[in-house]
């Protein structure tokens, strides 16, 4: 399996609880050592592929922190990250917004005529 080098984009997921949305980072290899590759902000891999079955087949461990992978950047993970953004910031807005009355009204005859379209 193939060494990390410098440029190479890595990305990592992150997820606090069942409930929680999967939140991505995407940094860097900045700088290699013998046996480690350091990301942009001063995490160190392992510069040894292994395979990971967590969001790719393979992944680079963080030192002294096996249980934590990060894994190259592919067109998928983007993808993923691009519809957990997504939902995340619908979430957020709806979080903070306060709907009046006529708000409520406008969002609840949209689900009314989803609903019955979808009956239909």
């Amino acid at each position: 399996m193939e060494k990390l080098i410098v440029g190479d984009k890595m990305y990592n997921v992150e997820q606090q609880g069942f409930d929680d949305f999967a939140r991505y980072t995407f940094l860097e290899v900045v700088r290699l050592t013998e046996t480690l590759a350091i990301l942009k902000n001063g995490v160190r891999l392992v510069n040894r592929a292994k395979p990971s079955y967590i969001m790719e087949d393979v992944g680079y461990s963080v030192s002294r922190k096996k249980g934590s992978h990060w894994h190259k950047v592919s067109l998928n993970a983007i993808r993923k990250a691009q519809l957990e953004n997504e939902k995340i910031k619908v979430h957020d807005w709806f979080a903070a917004k306060e709907f009046t009355l006529a708000e409520k009204q406008l969002i609840y005859e949209q689900f009314a005529k989803t609903k019955t379209l979808v009956q239909s």
